[in-house]
């Protein structure tokens, strides 16, 4: 029998249960797909506990290993029969292998789920990123900078530079490294027999503190005289005023931490005079004469010219009052004049004439005025012995280091009769001599 033809309802329902079928396939993938999400979620969860136990595992068993390094340093009696452990090292590497397995699992799974497990994976090296990040941002904080490039002190910073003459900011004299002794001879060849030295210490009391006394140890000069000693009669220390085998004579301030001079000598003046016979100077202290057998020697410190030249005129009133009382002594006995003089004669006597032409020290009356007094018969020694000789100064300010870079003025001075110069062997300037901001200088005669 030939086939029957499908009728229009037929169709119709044939096309009813395909569309069924369909619905019933897809409601079936839809429940398969919401079954494993839960389960993805589930093992999500579970691997991140894993990592976490591991994770403190890895921290114990470092724990282990440090408690057994330090076992091992210091061992019990108990400890010391304990075996080591000796998979701890095979342990961490497990630790580590399970890790990389784990991370590259949760990687292969859902979209949604491995986020959250890369989260856990890669928490551990986010933190360490961030933690480098700090420390250097730390580093580079200004402070911390400025901390770096300070170079670090070390032993060889504290030694002392025996090198350097004079070091930066020094007061510390090295005594031993100085050589205090004069070869030279006057002008008839006869080597010297009589050393004076003359120093401005610009305090008494500081300089002592600073070691200043050493240098009649190591200098060992007949006489001494000191300027600036800002100290009174009654406030002599002890040290200074006895000292064993010197005789010690100032002529102090009535002003209270104010000029001052004074003589300490082996040999007992036939006199002594205090003061140039001037009302308006001599209650200042500025100068001491002793009068020897073949000579006097006066120690002065001739006042300064002051700040903007405000005392120019009491310093141009001395220059005519010293002139005079040193012409006194001159005709008796030949003069020695030692001390701080408070002037530059020369642009060659300091380190920067041209810019110090109106300052106190340098101005054209206060340089006339050495030279009046040197034309009335007295020479300046130093510049006699070294008239082309540079960069020889005795002052130093304390500002800008000018010590160490030698910027200075010579100041200080031995000035003797003519007729005298004949017996002086040599006036030499250490201004390796630290403790002040003057050196001292000696001279050296044959008397």
């Amino acid at each position: 029998m030939p086939p029957k033809k499908a009728t229009a309802a037929t169709k119709t329902v044939t096309k009813a249960k395909r569309g069924k079928r369909k619905i019933e396939q897809e409601n079936s993938d839809i429940e398969e797909k919401t079954d494993k999400v839960p389960q993805k979620k589930a093992k999500a969860k579970s691997a991140k506990k894993r990592v976490a136990k591991e994770n403190s595992d890895s921290e114990n068993n470092e724990d282990e290993e440090v408690s057994i390094q330090k076992v091992k340093a210091n061992p019990t009696k108990a400890d010391k029969k304990k075996p080591e452990d000796e998979n701890d090292t095979s342990k961490k590497k497990l630790t580590k292998s399970k890790k990389a397995q784990i991370t590259k699992t949760e990687m292969n799974e859902d979209a949604s789920t491995s986020n959250v497990k890369k989260s856990v994976a890669v928490k551990g090296s986010r933190v360490k990123k961030a933690d480098n990040k700090d420390t250097h941002d730390t580093e580079d904080k200004p402070s911390d900078i400025k901390k770096k490039r300070k170079s670090p002190k070390t032993k060889q910073d504290d030694e002392p530079n025996t090198k350097t003459v004079v070091r930066t900011n020094a007061t510390l004299t090295n005594w031993e490294a100085i050589d205090f002794t004069c070869t030279s001879k006057t002008a008839k060849g006869n080597p010297y027999n009589f050393h004076i030295t003359s120093w401005n210490v610009d305090g008494l009391r500081a300089w002592l503190k600073k070691g200043g006394l050493n240098i009649l140890k190591y200098d060992d000069p007949d006489i001494f005289c000191i300027q600036e000693t800002k100290c009174g009669l009654e406030k002599l220390p002890e040290e200074i005023s006895n000292i064993k085998g010197y005789e010690s004579l100032f002529c102090s301030s009535e002003k209270e931490g104010y000029a001052g001079v004074g003589i300490i000598t082996k040999i007992k003046p036939i006199n002594v005079i205090y003061g140039i016979n001037s009302e308006e100077h001599d209650n200042e202290g500025r100068c001491i004469t002793a009068e020897f057998e073949k000579f006097f020697l006066v120690n002065v410190y001739v006042p300064n010219a002051g700040r903007k030249l405000i005392t120019l005129p009491k310093r141009l009133e001395w220059n005519k009052i010293f002139k005079a009382f040193i012409k006194n002594l001159d005709e008796r006995k030949p003069v020695i004049v030692c001390g701080d003089m408070n002037v530059a004669h020369k642009e060659i006597d300091l380190a920067n004439p041209k810019s110090n032409t109106k300052n106190a020290g340098f101005t054209v009356e206060e340089r006339e005025g050495m030279t009046d007094f040197l034309e009335d018969g007295y020479i300046d020694t130093f510049r006699q012995f070294y008239p082309e000789k540079d960069k020889a100064y005795t002052f130093w300010t304390y500002m800008s280091n000018s010590r160490s870079k030698n910027v200075g003025w010579r100041l200080d001075y031995f000035l003797v009769s003519q007729r005298f110069m004949d017996n002086v062997c040599d006036n030499i300037i250490f201004s390796e001599v630290l403790g002040s901001d003057h050196c001292p200088l000696g001279l050296f005669v044959k008397v």
